[in-house]
């Protein structure tokens, strides 16, 4: 959940390591996956994955800052210098690496489907505060693109290993920024402001290639239900939403996918929580989850029924309410590295609460083969999210 709550407020490899094991590099020095040294998923065994199983993942990518500092200036001289922090706090925590380590948990753990959150896209442009007074977004220069750079690494070496099948763009947000920490270089009225920052939040399904996954119907939606903060007085609409797809893995019968990133900045103390609204969008009528055949959704809810605080157990009672079960495992937890800026420091005990959950509606036709947690050691020197991802084998009858 930190990752989220910070906008308002599988193996340990360092790169010398990784070169003496014959870990291949790109023509920039970065590494690159080889399939011939993925680690072993760490969980417990199951089944074989043939006949009618689908195997499925969630994964929050780390939108790679804190977003808090910004959000909460109070004056624009604070808000541009907040901005520019953030930039540089998305470098430090280094996506091009950490894309690395999340591709080696993917192709390790080979699932048929993954639901992908906080999968962003950050770009840069001339500074200008007309965006923030209602103009149009114009920053066009990409600086990281986290989609790309993840399906860069999951298809090295020419083989096509995984697509995006569903892309949902949300929270979109463009502002001024000193990032070079240079005074006087900008304009009027922001003149420390040397460029503008835009970051487009996604959620995105990808599906595995020639894998016997078959895939329809892609859709992504908005909630109606949607925090609003406060960002130098004027109102700032948190969008998030939802992706999903019908799917066919191999034996199974069509079966709907659905992903999500619920909110997390409200506080647990309103009820009900605008998360716990947005589970009811899901499982209500017109929701992705109300459907007539088996559903998976998967995703980060920001909510649990026992590891979190009473307020944040709201959301994850609607969909309990609604019939849906879990089909993950909670041992160990999945959320989240907290206390490091970059991702290079933190404990494997900050993994305290689980908010990554695969869930079903249908429970007597969806069952639970195996389920693992990927993603918590480190990897090429850095965390590869705050949370670690989970996937599980499911059995549809």
């Amino acid at each position: 959940m930190k990752n989220i709550q910070s906008m308002l407020t599988t193996v340990a490899v360092a790169s010398l390591l990784a070169a003496c094991s014959g870990q291949d590099t790109g023509s920039n020095g970065q590494s690159i996956v080889n399939e011939d040294q993925l680690p072993k998923p760490v969980g417990v065994p199951g089944g074989n994955g043939i006949g009618h199983d689908a195997k499925v993942m969630t994964r929050n990518l780390y939108l790679g800052a804190d977003l808090s500092p910004a959000i909460g200036a109070t004056s624009l001289h604070a808000f541009v210098e907040a901005t520019g922090g953030v930039l540089r706090q998305v470098t430090a925590t280094n996506f091009p690496v950490r894309a690395v380590g999340l591709a080696t948990e993917i192709l390790g753990a080979k699932p048929d489907l993954v639901g992908l959150q906080e999968v962003a896209l950050w770009r840069t442009g001339p500074a200008s505060l007309a965006p923030m007074l209602g103009g149009p977004k114009t920053a066009a220069t990409v600086r990281y693109d986290y989609l790309q750079l993840l399906l860069d690494q999951l298809n090295a070496g020419g083989k096509k290993n995984y697509q995006a099948v569903a892309i949902e763009e949300e929270f979109d947000l463009e502002a001024p920024a000193n990032e070079n920490g240079i005074d006087g270089d900008g304009p009027e009225p922001i003149i420390n402001a040397e460029l503008n920052a835009r970051l487009t939040m996604r959620d995105v399904i990808l599906a595995r290639v020639d894998s016997g996954v078959h895939v329809s119907h892609a859709e992504g939606g908005h909630f109606q239900n949607l925090l609003v903060l406060p960002v130098l007085g004027a109102p700032l609409t948190v969008t998030r939403g939802w992706t999903k797809v019908d799917a066919r893995v191999r034996g199974t019968g069509t079966f709907r996918f659905v992903s999500t990133h619920l909110e997390a900045f409200d506080p647990a103390s309103l009820v009900p929580s605008i998360r716990a609204l947005q589970a009811g969008e899901l499982v209500g009528e017109g929701g992705p989850m109300h459907v007539d055949m088996p559903a998976i959704l998967v995703g980060d809810l920001n909510s649990d029924d026992d590891t979190v605080a009473p307020g944040d157990q709201q959301a994850y009672r609607v969909l309990l309410d609604a019939g849906l079960v879990e089909r993950s495992t909670g041992d160990p937890l999945s959320c989240c590295i907290e206390s490091s800026y970059d991702l290079k420091s933190g404990s494997v005990s900050e993994f305290d609460h689980q908010v990554d959950h695969v869930m079903t509606n249908s429970p007597d036709t969806v069952r639970l083969v195996e389920s693992f947690v990927t993603g918590r050691t480190m990897n090429n020197g850095w965390w590869d999210s705050d949370h670690a991802g989970v996937f599980s084998q499911l059995r549809l009858r």
